[in-house]
This record gives C-alpha cells, structure tokens and sequence, in this order.
C-alpha cells in the first residue's frame, strides 16, 4: 500500500453525528476506525451546521440511548465547570444554557465540539479511531456486491488517499458514497403509487428536496452599529414573495403551515406578552444565567423559514448548479441579516435593529454564517425494509399505535416536519407517533458491505421527516456501528446479523447491554 493510504477493520465517511457514533461503536468492540469529515469540525448538525438538538418530550427520561443521554448530562456538566454560573442555574439539574424554547437543552456548538471529542478521546488516544478532518469522498472501487476501497480527497491540497477496510459506512450529510458504490438509492420524492403515502406525490421527482439552511449567530448590543456590507442578492431576496405565500420571505407575518389561510405574525425580541418570539427559539446563551456582565447580550442562532433556501437542490445536479445554490443560500442569510439591521419593523414604528451582531467567534467561522449548510434530506439507501408515512403518522395508525418491528435497533419521536421542497415547495408538520428504527432499513438490498449511519437510511422523504433529526441520527449511527463490530467479529454480513434468528437476538442484546433502547414503553 502507499504510504499515505489507510487500513481499518471500519471506515467510517463523513464526521456528522452518526458518523461519531458509528466510530464510537465500533471501537468499543474492538475494531480499528478510520473516521472521514470534510469540515474542520466533527458533529455535524451540533457543531458546523450549528442547530441545537430538536427533542421530543420524553428525551430528559427516556427515548434516546445510553451515550446520547450522556453528551447531554456532559454539555450541562462543561457549563457548571467551567462557566461563572448563578446559583440557581448551577443547581438546575436541567439547565438549559439558552433558555431557548426549541430544545430542553440549546448549547453553543463549541461546547458540543468539546463533548464530543472528549467522549472520542479514550479511542482516538489509544489509536483506535483515527479521524481525517478536511477528506472528502472521491470515488470507490467495488466488486461482487462489496465495496473493496474508497478514495478520498482533502479539501486544501487536493491529495488523494485510498482507505481499504471490511466495512465501509456512509455517514456523509448527502449520502456522496451511494452513487460513487453503485449502491441502489433514491433522493427527493416519491410517488403515492410507490409508497401509498397519503401525502406522497402523484408523481415520483428526485430533485424535489428539503430546503437546507445557513444558520447564523447574533447578539444585540442595543446602542451599537455592527451593519453589514449590503449583500451581493439582498434586492432579489428583500423583495421576493414565494409562490407558496402572500407575504414577503423578509417580514413578521406569514402563513400557518397548517392552515396557509391563517396568517401567523411572528414576534422578535421579547417583549413580556409574547411567550416565544423568534429571538429566543434557539438562544444558546441566556445570559440571565450567568454571572453578571460576562456576557454583553444573549446569543441565539437564526434558522427560520426566512433563511431556508428552496431554489434548488445540492446534489444530484453538476458542480456549478450546486456552488450557485450554495451562494444562493449564504446570500439568503446575508441578507436576512441585513434586513434584520436595516428594514424590519420595530414595535416603536422604526426600522432595523442595527446593534444586532454577528457572532463568527461562536461558529468558528469568520463572517459568522455556519461553517456548514444545515441538510435536512440526504440520499437514501434502498433498504430490506423501507420506513414510510404509513409506520409513523397518528392519522394513519389511528388505534394502531406504536409501529412495533422485531428487529428494532432504537427509538426516535418527532413529527413529520417537512420544509419546504424545492420543486413542488410542498411543507407540512404532520403528527406522530413515537417509532422504532427497523434493522431491515439499515440494510442494502444488494451490497454486503456497506451500512448507512445517519439520515440515508431506508425511509421515504416524508418518513425521514422525523428520522434525521438529532437523537435519531446519533441512534442511527450508534446501532449501524454495533452492527459493523458485531459483524466483523463473527465473521458473517451485516445482512445474516438479521436474517439468521440466533444473530439476530445475539445482536440485539449486544445493543441493549450497551444502552440502546429498542422499544417505547407501553404506556405510550
């Protein structure tokens, strides 16, 4: 082999959330990781693309595994340690560094970088996970329905490296290795025909995907004047009304997506009438919480629908359409935040709040915008078992309940929460119930080698309205990493793990030794 090339008992392509879990997993039963990520950061939705982690009710008692639950008490634990912290927030057993209404638990995404690799280091020390930041998958060799190699390239040099192993996990935010292995996959929408989804589309469109979203940071110095460049786009975004609404993109009211009739006015900063205005959706530091004047203001981070871009997808297309979209969308943000400086409307009937500032040094990034767009929808693996609209939507199971799988490897909950698509500019939050993860759509239905570990699942784009979210993902990866060890370890594929009843079991106590939770109580 080269000298520069790398040999593991798991490859592991791409660092998001999944990605460390599957490293984590893995090494735990003694396999050697080779762990991949494009950024300079790992942990993906957490950290580069910067969301605080979308839960469901139960997440502070149950529906999440062992080391998910962990991360959360390790965040709280970072705060408390090294933070001047009130009392009372020290005490909080819960605390909730943001105080922000989306989450139980919104953080600043360094802070997540932190937990993350403290909880890789014992295995990143010792040399059994080694991680590869600034590689991105190129291309891969394939032979027999079994990955044989994967080559990839870094972003500043444009070296190239092959990494061989036994099994090869895709990880990558939009499943890149699927194509490049001739793995059988699908992307965008599918047809009703199809799947039979009440809400599937007559007609099946590939390129219809979820917007994606450059999230940003701000502050708010009250009496400051931190406004930026005009942006390049900001007359083409300022001015544009969708098609799938009355209102401007930039401005306080909008159509409810449950009822677009309805109009919905958003609210801003607090003002103690307005229970949950935009300002603190997603805080990430409450300041109240802190000793007094160390911080200058709240921080919060902006993902809205304002910020979603829908104009177009960013794979499946050619390299230029993709970098246009992928301006389209930091201009998108830009703009927004110029707006937000120069022309929204004030309560006092003013205009602009030129004091808000963005925060780069919160990101890692110098101009404050994520240092990754945050992708909502990925290439999806054509699975044993396909994950539809029909296993999870309350109005489909009616009496049903819970979709109960035999081969369960996790939990999850949220709705089926759909942003707006890029053909069709369909969106909807459709209720749920609570739902396990199938084994069956952790599987290809051809190549032997080769495991998806985050939101390439096998489920369909509506189903994966609730799959990719944060606890699931972590699940995902956690589980397809078990089953990689417990694989390699027993000789046999990933796919006799599930079609052999002994492995199965074997396999499945294996994951709830290790803390996954296969299955919701009852009483639910």
């Amino acid at each position: 082999m080269a000298r520069h090339d790398g040999k593991a008992d798991v490859i592991v392509l791409g660092g998001g959330l999944g990605g460390c879990m599957a490293a984590l997993a893995a090494a735990k039963l003694g396999m050697k990781v080779i762990m991949t990520e494009e950024t300079d950061w790992i942990g993906g939705q957490l950290t580069s693309q910067s969301v605080p982690p979308d839960e469901h009710p139960w997440i502070e008692s149950f529906g999440c595994t062992r080391t998910y639950r962990e991360f959360r008490d390790r965040v709280r634990r970072y705060y408390k340690d090294n933070y001047p912290l009130h009392e009372a927030a020290n005490n909080d057993e819960r605390l909730n560094p943001g105080n922000g209404w989306v989450s139980r638990l919104c953080h600043e995404p360094k802070v997540a970088l932190h937990v993350l690799e403290s909880m890789l280091a014992p295995y990143t020390s010792s040399g059994r996970i080694s991680v590869w930041l600034g590689w991105k998958v190129e291309s891969a060799a394939t032979a027999n329905d079994r990955i044989e190699s994967v080559t990839v390239g870094h972003a500043s040099d444009g070296s190239l490296r092959t990494l061989r192993g036994s099994i090869y996990m895709d990880a990558t935010e939009c499943g890149d290795l699927l194509p490049l292995a001739g793995v059988e996959y699908v992307s965008g929408a599918e047809s009703r025909r199809d799947t039979g989804e009440p809400h599937a589309l007559d007609e099946a469109d590939p390129l219809d995907m979820q917007s994606f979203t450059f999230v940003f940071a701000l502050d708010y110095v009250e009496q400051g004047d931190f406004t930026i460049d005009k942006p390049q786009q900001y007359e083409f975004w300022r001015t544009l009304v969708p098609p799938f609404s009355r209102f401007p993109l930039f401005g306080w009211k909008m159509g409810d997506i449950h009822d677009p009739s309805q109009v919905k006015e958003i609210k801003f900063f607090p003002d103690g009438k307005e229970p949950m205005p935009f300002w603190t959706y997603r805080r990430i530091i409450d300041r109240s919480l802190f000793e007094d004047g160390l911080f200058a203001s709240d921080i919060t981070l902006i993902n809205w629908a304002q910020n979603d871009y829908y104009l177009g997808p960013i794979y499946e297309v050619s390299d230029e359409e993709r970098q246009n979209h992928l301006e389209g969308a930091r201009q998108q943000s830009l703009s927004l935040v110029y707006w937000l400086q120069t022309e929204a409307p004030r309560p006092d009937g003013g205009k602009g709040y030129p004091g808000l500032r963005l925060r780069g040094d919160v990101l890692g990034t110098e101009d404050g915008i994520a240092k990754a767009p945050y992708i909502r929808e990925s290439r999806r693996i054509k699975a044993r078992y396909t994950v539809t609209e029909n296993d999870v939507s309350v109005e489909v199971r009616g009496k049903q309940g819970i979709r109960r799988y035999e081969d369960s490897v996790g939990v999850g909950s949220y709705h089926l929460d759909l942003h707006t698509t890029t053909k069709s500019n369909r969106g909807f939050f459709i209720p749920s119930l609570p739902y396990e993860i199938p084994l069956g759509a952790l599987l290809p239905v051809r190549v032997k080698n080769m495991l998806p570990a985050c939101k390439n699942i096998g489920t369909t784009q509506i189903a994966n309205g609730c799959y990719r979210l944060h606890p699931t993902e972590w699940n995902i990866g956690e589980s397809a990493g078990y089953l990689a060890g417990y694989a390699i370890a027993n000789r046999i594929s990933p796919h006799e793990a599930r079609d052999d009843p002994q492995h199965l079991e074997a396999f499945l106590t294996v994951l709830r030794e290790q803390g996954i939770e296969t299955r919701w109580p009852d009483h639910l």
